[in-house]
């Protein structure tokens, strides 16, 4: 540390936010900067120190001293040492068999070593000998002293002045003092230029657009090679442009289009060396800019990078302004987006060549290996030969390393498409690779030839000449034969095209699963006529509507449903009251049926609350039935199940497959109230099934209780998403997927246990397509529209022409005339193998405050909390509501802070309100728009709750004072009562002369004022003793316990009980008072106990699961407390033991005992185990994390829940070091 000159000053703008930044973040390097130049030749390592040293002596800026707390609010001021002598350590790895290996690990590791913000020197440099003429120079410094272009001119400086001391000369540098730059920074601030860009900026971002990014979870570098840098250039010049400028263009083409939204904002950072004054002047100048994105709709290539240039010039009148300042502004809150872009972009010139005497000197830029930007992009030229690299550094919790390898690589061919085609509209552009283009092609690759019968009931037929005897259905101890089936199919026929029934007439079946149903379904298709399944058990006004819309020639039912009909002007018969076999032998023989005739129409939800009929033609079933058959085996032989209801179209991809395939039918018993899970399990498990579907939500509930099938060979689900799968069976598991409008299925896919919940691939003949809102394809991983194509597309809707004009539209990727493919509303993304994921429905996204969110996801946490069942979400005047209802008594006061502790402030409903039942409409489905209105007084806030301790009312006066509001409560949080990082600075520096201990770290890390109480108490902690038992430890002594007094049998016992033993024991100290009272009710519980406490949880699948176990072992490494057990056994006086390793219990359970806790053992740690449970009904797997109060109290608890998610989100950095509780 260094005596600071007399002369001080404060830091510039952008210092400060630097510093802010970097003691928010604790001991990071993420402002290291520097790199290394090779040197090839002779060096001299002395004159190089000597140039080194004239170099430092030249620029006050290498001499910064820092000092903390002296200027105002809390803020340091900086001055410049006179003097400050630097060494150039040697590191020889000539001898050494990799040295250009041993050497960029010792770089890397350089980087990566942070500074302390002490008055200590923020500058180092190191030389490293590879061989005689080889050498690196490294030069390390913090970014508070020098920017990226100062490191160009250190290299440049330190190599002139080396090399005259080598010729014996000696050289003067001149350059303005970092002070003068100081000064004109504060004039600045102070000036009416000031003022006006701030104006500016504030109009340019009054509305905010969206993130570009979201979160998902580490820093990686991708790095390819870019075209000819003389093409931009060219290019650039013939637009009046920059080779900046082409980059731009080609960012906004790639991130509007795969976003799918017209705008997005991108940092770029800046010199910020107004004129020639500063340019040889060494320190930190550099600022970033944050440029709004958003041009015309139409333009093509060449117009963009003119607008983009335009846009630039516009912004660089006023890109002196501090985007911090910006932020701060702006009001953009820590927790939701505390910065306005998520991508920068630099244009840097990579090598710099220089001189050093007779070597050879060139640059090379080193990464710290961190990078707070969620996607970093640098073109790197090099001023010799034109070239050009494109690196990518990323940040994994947004982007997974290969997604940014693959976001490179489109980058490079939508910049080839642009140079080579200036006239390209933007909506035009390819924006995947053309091996990604290439690759998708081939995955939907599915053509296989059609069959020659394309009619169902004809292979039914053909079935029954071959195989009469046959079994072809079964139900409750009756079967058919093929023959018996067909010949009454016939007669049933035969009676129907009496009535006048004709092809492309509908047939309304209003029944369940029988087999007299069976024989209807068959006999409408062989009367050439269309059938419509309709459910008996729904509402008389729904089947009154569908009856009505579907405007049948006949009505088919069972005698013991008449009663539910509404009254009937067709003619109506009862499906168990019209057995003829008079003439059933002869099959009809309809005129002028073809595939293209309908087969069915079934009736599926719709928009505006009535269900529309889907059209569906024979030659899409036939299409349907030939994969089936052939992608399972089904055959002659083989023995399926029919479990989905009537009138859901799997009950057709269950039925008619089977049955042209000569195979037997199980048919599933009715349950007049309702299906019977367990009930229908049991009869499944009975059956001799071969091949067998199951809804989703029923195989998962199978999948929980362990279900296995003796004879299945392959399980089928599918008609929900799936959320879990954890397991493998005996079996294979196929997911599938398709609506209604495809004809069942469109894609299918086998999943296995603990990969990715897919849903498969285009199955035969079908094309599928991830489409953005230009209908052009996305590229793999990027999410967008699922399109479906190929044979399985339905005719349309009955009776809507303007609905299946919007949804079947023109297929321009078919070659087939006339092809068309159905648009989902289906929001998927393409997996690397060829699958897709399915991601939600498109209308299920929302905005609030410019955050894109799921409505779906906040109503899955909600209902995911203790005592909640039912839980709606939905966006109502610009506000976040929720309503749920209950299972057992619900605080919703705690409700907020618990969903804040699972999921983004942004997601967090404003207000929660407590209802009896959910409302719904007529036909069963939520009314939303019956929701009550909130209270008004939640809408203000969380309920407030008055500071508690003496600790709680002095901080809480102080936070009152420094963020100008009329009072703070225990929970509120500093950030969302409008604090920001200099008012964080203020506040922790009012604390302190309170007498009361904080820093900006603890702060950030603990931002309610109840939990800033908390730490500070602990911070204020008596300094106990060293800890004297050392890792590795082979037996413990008494003499190293320094906070008890035991003998060596007691220490041996208590070490006997430690897994690993005595090298396992970090150590041993006595109980606090509070928990000795607990311990003493613990043991007087008997088979109880009331300290045992466990909240709930609830994860959408296994992947969820595994990381939050992950990031909780990870706090529990981190914090004493969590590792430790208790002893008492034969001591006069119970101890705690602090294990050093404490492997958390994560035990399955059946979803029946997640609750039933047995007695926890206090003398083993980690007093805390997971224990989770599948819960198929409702779509999630449940857990619950017992711990014992007798480690952790609420207060402990909100901490614990602060790291975990700290570390979930790959933020550990930012957390505090936790107080030891021997403390």
């Amino acid at each position: 540390m260094f005596a600071p000159a007399a002369e001080t000053f404060p830091l510039t703008a952008a210092q400060r936010d630097i510093w802010l930044d970097q003691i928010s973040r604790g001991d990071s390097p993420l402002y290291n900067i520097g790199g290394y130049l090779q040197l090839t030749g002779p060096v001299d390592p002395a004159n190089l120190h000597r140039a080194l040293e004239q170099l430092v002596a030249a620029h006050e800026s290498l001499r910064t001293v820092l000092m903390p707390g002296a200027g105002a609010d809390g803020l340091p001021l900086q001055s410049y040492a006179a003097v400050m002598p630097l060494t150039l350590p040697l590191h020889d790895f000539s001898d050494h068999p990799e040295p250009t290996r041993a050497a960029q690990a010792l770089v890397n590791d350089y980087m990566r070593r942070p500074y302390a913000l002490d008055g200590s020197p923020l500058l180092d440099f190191r030389l490293i000998r590879l061989a005689q003429d080889q050498h690196w120079l490294v030069g390390q410094a913090h970014h508070l002293i020098l920017d990226g272009w100062g490191f160009g001119q250190l290299f440049k400086s330190l190599g002139e002045l080396y090399s005259a001391l080598m010729a014996g000369e000696c050289l003067e540098l001149s350059a303005p003092g970092y002070r003068a730059f100081i000064a004109d920074d504060a004039q600045y601030q102070a000036s009416k230029s000031y003022s006006l860009d701030k104006a500016y900026w504030l109009e340019k971002y009054r509305e905010l657009p969206e993130p570009l990014l979201v979160s998902r979870y580490h820093n990686r570098r991708a790095t390819d090679p870019a075209p000819s840098h003389v093409r931009m250039k060219q290019f650039a010049e013939r637009h009046n442009a920059s080779a900046f400028h082409v980059l731009l263009a080609v960012l906004h083409a790639y991130f509007t289009r795969t976003a799918q939204r017209d705008e997005w904002i991108v940092g770029l950072p800046l010199l910020n060396r107004n004129g020639a004054r500063f340019k040889a002047t060494l320190g930190h100048f550099a600022q970033v800019s944050a440029v709004r994105m958003a041009f015309a709709d139409g333009l093509d290539f060449g117009a963009l990078v003119v607008e983009v240039g335009d846009a630039l010039k516009r912004d660089f009148r006023h890109q002196r302004f501090p985007l911090s300042e910006l932020n701060r502004s702006l009001e953009l809150s820590r927790e939701e987006r505390a910065q306005l872009f998520e991508v920068s972009v630099s244009y840097e010139l990579e090598d710099h060549d220089y001189c050093y005497g007779e070597a050879e000197a060139h640059t090379v830029k080193v990464s710290n290996g961190y990078e707070a930007t969620p996607l970093a992009i640098h073109l790197r030229t090099n001023s010799y030969n034109d070239d050009a690299a494109l690196h990518l550094v990323h940040h994994r919790a947004w982007i997974e390393d290969a997604e940014a390898q693959a976001i490179a690589g489109r980058l490079l061919h939508i910049l080839e498409q642009g140079l080579e085609s200036p006239t390209l509209k933007l909506q035009d552009f390819h924006i995947s690779a053309p091996a990604e283009q290439l690759q998708i092609q081939a995955w939907n690759q599915t053509e296989k030839t059609a069959a020659d019968e394309q009619l169902i009931h004809r292979r039914i037929e053909q079935q029954a000449r071959i195989r009469p005897y046959a079994v072809a259905a079964v139900y409750q101890g009756q079967h058919l034969t093929y023959a018996q089936l067909n010949r009454q199919a016939n007669a049933l026929a035969q009676r129907l095209i009496y009535q006048g029934v004709r092809p492309d007439d509908r047939v309304a079946i209003v029944s369940r699963r029988s087999l007299e149903t069976l024989v209807g379904l068959l006999a409408v298709l062989k009367a050439g006529a269309v059938y419509v399944p309709i459910d008996p058990s729904h509402p008389r006004e729904r089947l009154h509507y569908l009856l009505s819309d579907s405007a049948p020639v006949v009505v088919l039912t069972l005698s013991t449903l008449i009663d539910r009909l509404p009254p009937l002007a067709m003619p109506l018969i009862e499906l168990d009251h019209s057995a003829d076999s008079q003439g059933a032998d002869n099959n009809p023989q309809v005129a002028g049926l073809s595939s293209d005739n309908l087969v069915y129409v079934i009736y599926t939800s719709g928009s505006t609350g009535q269900p529309k009929g889907v059209m569906v033609e024979h030659r899409t079933l036939a299409n349907l039935v030939d994969w089936h058959c052939d992608a399972f085996d089904v055959k002659a032989g083989s023995h399926t199940s029919s479990l989905a209801g009537f009138g859901f179209d799997a009950m057709a991809w269950e039925v008619w497959p089977t049955l042209c395939a000569g195979a037997t039918l199980h048919l599933a018993p009715v349950q007049d109230s309702g299906e019977d899970i367990e009930a229908m399990l049991n009869w499944w498990r009975a059956q001799p099934l071969d091949v067998s579907f199951l809804p989703t939500p029923v195989a998962e509930y199978a999948f929980s209780q362990d279900e296995e099938h003796p004879t299945l060979r392959t399980l089928l689900i599918g008609g929900d998403r799936l959320r879990q799968f954890v397991h493998n069976r005996r079996y294979a598991v196929v997911n599938n997927y398709g609506p209604t409008e495809t004809t069942v299925v469109a894609t299918s896919g086998q999943i296995l246990a603990n990969g990715s919940l897919h849903i498969g691939g285009p199955i035969a003949n079908t094309r599928v397509y991830v489409l953005d809102e230009q209908l052009q394809p996305m590229p793999v991983g990027v999410p967008g529209e699922l399109y479906i194509g190929g044979a399985g597309v339905a005719r349309g809707y009955l009776n809507q022409p303007q609905l299946t004009e919007e949804r079947f539209v023109a297929d321009a990727f078919s070659d087939v005339e006339q092809a068309r493919m159905y648009r989902s509303g289906d929001l998927v993304r393409w997996n690397a193998d060829g699958t897709l994921n399915y991601l939600g429905r498109n209308d299920d996204q929302v905005k609030i405050r410019g955050m894109r969110i799921e409505l779906g996801e906040i109503e899955a946490m909600l209902a995911s909390l203790e005592g909640v069942k039912d839980a709606v979400a939905l966006v109502r005047d610009l506000q976040l509501l929720a309503w749920f209802t209950e299972t057992s008594a619900v605080d919703t006061d705690a409700l907020s802070p618990a969903m804040r502790a699972r999921l983004p402030g942004y997601m967090v409903p404003r207000a929660f309100t407590r209802l009896a039942s959910l409302p719904l409409t007529a036909n069963g489905k939520l009314d939303r728009r019956a929701l009550p209105d909130p209270d008004p007084a939640y809408l203000l806030g969380q309920a407030y709750e008055a500071p508690k301790s003496e600790v709680e009312i002095a901080m809480a006066a102080i936070w009152a004072r420094v963020l100008g509001v009329e009072r703070v409560g225990r929970h509120d949080n500093f950030f969302e009562l409008g604090g920001h990082s200099l008012l964080a600075v203020n506040l922790v520096e009012q604390l302190r002369k309170a007498g009361l201990t904080a820093d900006v770290h603890a702060l950030l890390s603990q931002p309610t004022l109840a939990a800033l109480a908390a730490w500070q108490n602990d911070a204020q902690a008596f300094k106990a003793p060293a800890n004297l038992i050392p890792p590795g430890c082979a037996r413990i002594t008494p003499q190293m316990l320094s906070l008890v007094s035991l003998e060596q049998s007691a220490i041996d016992r208590i070490v006997a009980s430690v897994p690993g033993g005595a090298a396992n024991v970090q150590e041993i100290y006595p109980l606090a008072p509070l928990q000795e009272g607990i311990l003493y009710h613990h043991l007087a519980a008997g088979d109880s106990d009331p300290y045992l406490l466990q909240p709930q949880f609830a994860f959408a699948d296994v992947s969820r699961l595994n990381a939050f176990c992950d990031a909780l072992q990870r706090v529990i490494e981190r914090n004493d407390m969590l590792r430790t057990a208790l002893f008492w056994e034969g001591l006069q006086t119970p101890v705690q033991v602090v294990w050093r390793q404490a492997p958390m219990l994560v035990q399955e359970t059946a979803l029946h005992d997640l609750f039933n806790a047995p007695r926890m053992d206090l003398t083993q740690a980690p007093l805390l185990h997971l224990v989770y449970a599948h819960d198929p009904a409702n779509h999630r797997i449940a857990a619950v994390l017992r711990y014992h109060h007798v480690i952790m109290d609420h207060i402990a608890l909100d901490v614990l829940s602060h790291e975990l998610q700290a570390v979930l989100l790959g933020n550990e950095a930012s957390l505090v070091a936790p107080v030891p509780y021997r403390n």
